[in-house]
């Protein structure tokens, strides 16, 4: 491994962040290297726990985003079982609450492999409990020491990671031996720095999208008749909106960074009906409208997200078992310190450490790309329709329009 040093966004916050994290700030970020004369084995026994952190983003009961832990929990195992084969593997029983209630049940390859590529998240659940006061720190700490847990990893958003950080402080500043790892999972695309240019979820909630945002575009074109509007989710940020403008070419799409908050799909709905009314009344129109409004499918991880999630998880297995902690597992096989992303916000009278969202930049490459095109898309049909997600042949590997822009593709 080698190290470089990573300085935290906000140089004028950059005092404060060092006092809420005084055992953690200013460390290095972390590459791993290929060592021909490393050790096949290296003798140790680590005890790792795994937990799921963060809302569900549900979409018929099931995010797309929330797919991929078992490729994870597949790649940890298969470099523990390479490198510590008497290793244990420890699931927390839906989400944070697991860990302070010491709910877990053991992940090993037997039990994790009907969900290989499949998804997991039901394996073991997810839940939105947040880990803030003294007392829920002390049963986290409590479940630590019962298990002996050599490490922890954290798999979430911005808030979860924030919280992997804030335990990593805690563990140090009390010589506890568990080390944290966060691990980036969102499908709304605002988690990510230079070192983490996406997080896992991305890539298949927007091939998702496309490929029934397509569907909708060839009706269109074939009745000419209809208005489709297309709500995307995405939180504050317009990523997937974006990404999915790309890929389809809608007439217009509207960039939440651009224009004020605007409510959701059914508020478009009254404005069509209240707009149509006034026509009826004036003579103008006699027809009928009904406006529907639906949330989009989800489905299997494609071969980025679940090629991604693996080298992640195999990276965190690294990163753990070579002592590291207060890092987000990176791009490149490795680690991103954690009090690098981290912003400070003024809550209640105190300053309050937070992973910054990563908005939709309207200097950035993709958006400069989608603002070139969106005036011929508006008056021209250029519709696309991207299909569904493929395993194999032609466009399985293809990459989304985000990530090769931001990557400094043309």
């Amino acid at each position: 491994m080698f190290n470089k040093v990573v300085i935290s966004t906000g140089e004028q916050l950059a005092d404060e962040i060092a006092k809420l994290f005084p055992g953690l700030y200013g460390q290095p970020s972390v590459y791993v290297v290929p060592d021909q004369n490393a050790a096949a084995s290296s003798g140790q026994k680590p005890k790792i726990g795994v937990v799921l952190s963060g809302g569900h983003n549900v979409i018929s009961g099931l995010s797309v985003s929330e797919v991929f832990i078992c490729n994870f929990v597949f790649s940890g195992l298969d470099y523990l079982q390479e490198r510590a084969k008497e290793s244990t593997f420890y699931g927390f029983k839906g989400g944070p609450a697991g860990i302070m209630k010491c709910k877990y049940v053991e992940l090993n390859v037997e039990y994790i492999h009907p969900y290989r590529n499949q998804g997991g998240f039901d394996m073991i659940c997810s839940g939105r409990d947040k880990i803030e006061t003294p007392e829920q720190f002390k049963q986290v700490e409590e479940t630590t020491k019962k298990l002996d847990l050599d490490g922890l990893v954290v798999i979430g958003e911005d808030d979860s990671n924030t919280n992997a950080c804030l335990l990593a402080e805690n563990f140090r500043s009390k010589t506890l031996k568990t080390r944290v790892t966060g691990w980036p999972k969102t499908i709304d695309g605002d988690l990510k720095c230079i070192e983490v240019p996406t997080s896992f979820g991305f890539d298949t909630a927007c091939k998702i999208h496309t490929e029934m945002i397509g569907n909708v575009m060839i009706d269109a074109r074939s009745t000419e008749k209809y208005y489709h509007f297309v709500r995307l989710m995405g939180r504050a940020a317009s990523h997937i909106t974006l990404e999915c403008a790309l890929q389809t070419h809608p007439n217009i799409t509207i960039i939440g960074e651009e224009v004020a908050k605007i409510e959701t799909e059914k508020m478009l709905i009254q404005m069509v009906e209240t707009e149509l009314e006034k026509r009826k009344q004036a003579g103008s129109y006699k027809g009928q409208f009904m406006g529907q409004s639906h949330f989009f499918g989800c489905g299997l991880p494609t071969n980025f997200d679940a090629t991604y999630c693996y080298a992640l998880g195999y990276g965190a297995g690294v990163l753990l078992n070579s002592g590291k902690t207060g890092l987000i597992s990176s791009w490149t096989v490795g680690g991103t310190a954690l009090t690098a992303l981290m912003d400070v916000e003024r809550r209640h009278g105190k300053f309050k450490s937070v992973i910054k969202k990563a908005m939709v930049e309207l200097e950035g490459a993709p958006f400069k790309k989608f603002a070139s095109l969106r005036e011929v898309w508006a008056l021209k049909n250029r519709y696309i329709s991207p299909g569904p997600i493929q395993f194999t042949g032609p466009g399985s590997d293809a990459l989304s329009h985000t990530l090769l822009l931001e990557l400094g593709a043309q």
